[in-house]
Order: structure tokens, then sequence, then C-alpha cells
């Protein structure tokens, strides 16, 4: 499954709700953000280490998959992913097997996999950054994400949604906005959409 949509449209909110409302909701269910850390520790994370695989590698440590076997591992910014772990991805998703860094023997996972992007994922397989048969892999079921500026409809709710959080957290009491706030607010692009 692939989810789509810029920053701060709600991708994860999204992943949370499908795993909350799905058959493996009392299930494992881990998250990597795919952007934020470099090849090396990416792919420890994802497939786990053998003791003795690397430098520091002083025991053998389960990855992520290993970990969420039986239920759902959500990858975020998966563009970012290196290509060397694209292929080892892959596999997992054809073969429903991988190796552990430093490992030879293969560790069986039956996971469902839901990954998400903040970018245009045709035009990163057109370049090249991107590989094609695992965009064809993930995108079984594939979710766009309007951005906020184009779900206008969306806006009053999310603002009455926030007031009401922030008059909890801070003891105050707002009844709203006026109609010319609101009109302001709904106008606007929110160029960090939600967030």
């Amino acid at each position: 499954m692939l989810i789509q949509g810029e920053s701060g449209t709600g991708k994860e909110l999204i992943a949370d709700a499908i795993q909350r409302h799905s058959l493996l909701a009392d299930k494992p269910y881990v998250k990597i953000n795919c952007g934020a850390l470099s090849e090396s520790i990416l792919e420890s994370e994802i497939f786990g280490h053998e003791k003795g695989s690397f430098t520091g590698a002083e025991s053998r440590r389960k990855g992520l998959f290993e970990i969420a076997d039986g239920g759902t591992v959500y990858l975020d910014e998966i563009n970012s992913m290196p290509q060397s772990l694209q292929v080892r991805l892959l596999r997992i998703l054809q073969k429903q097997s991988f190796f552990r860094v430093g490992g030879v023997t293969p560790v069986r996972v039956n996971v469902r996999v839901i990954a998400s992007t903040n970018r245009d994922i045709e035009k990163e397989m057109e370049e090249g950054h991107f590989r094609k048969d695992l965009y064809y892999r993930l995108c079984v079921v594939r979710i766009n994400l309007p951005p906020l500026r184009e779900r206008k409809d969306d806006i009053p709710r999310l603002i009455y949604h926030f007031l009401k959080l922030y008059c909890r957290q801070t003891g105050k009491k707002i009844d709203g906005f006026s109609d010319d706030a609101l009109e302001m607010m709904v106008n606007y692009d929110w160029p960090g959409n939600v967030r």
C-alpha cells in the first residue's frame, strides 16, 4: 500500500487508521522514517544484524520486519530509501524472507507494508531514484492525499478541532471565530498543510 501526499497532509494518521481498523489491529505495528537515518543505520534498523557483522555489533539484533512479523511495517518517506535497500525490500515483498546484516540464514516473515512518500513517486521513477518493480509491488492500493489548500471544506472542521483542543489544554473558553477570521483562514494556502 502506498500513501502519497505533501508533507503535513496526514499520511501517518491514515496509516495508523488503516492499522487500527484492520484485522491486524492487535498485531505488531512498527514505523520507521526512511529519510531520517543514514543508509547503514537504516539497513540495520530494518533488517537487523548478526553479532560481529560490523564494529559495535556485540549481539544479534532483530530488525523491524522481524519484530513486526504477523503485523504491519510503516515506511515513511520511502522515496528516501537508497536503491540498495529498495532491492532488499523488494525481496521481502516477493519472497517474504530476508537476511540480517551479516547473516547467511534467511529469516521468514509475514508482514503488511504501508509506505508513504511526500514526493511525486512517478517522477522519482523516471529520474531513476525509485525502482519501478518496487513501486508496482507497493502500489497495489494507492491513497493520494490532496493538500489542505485543495480541501477547503476541511479547514473549518480542523480549526474548530484545534480550538477545542487548545481550550482544554489552556483552560480558556473561546467560542469561535469571527466570519472575517474564518474566511481568512479558509482562503489561506496552508503551505505546511495540517501540520
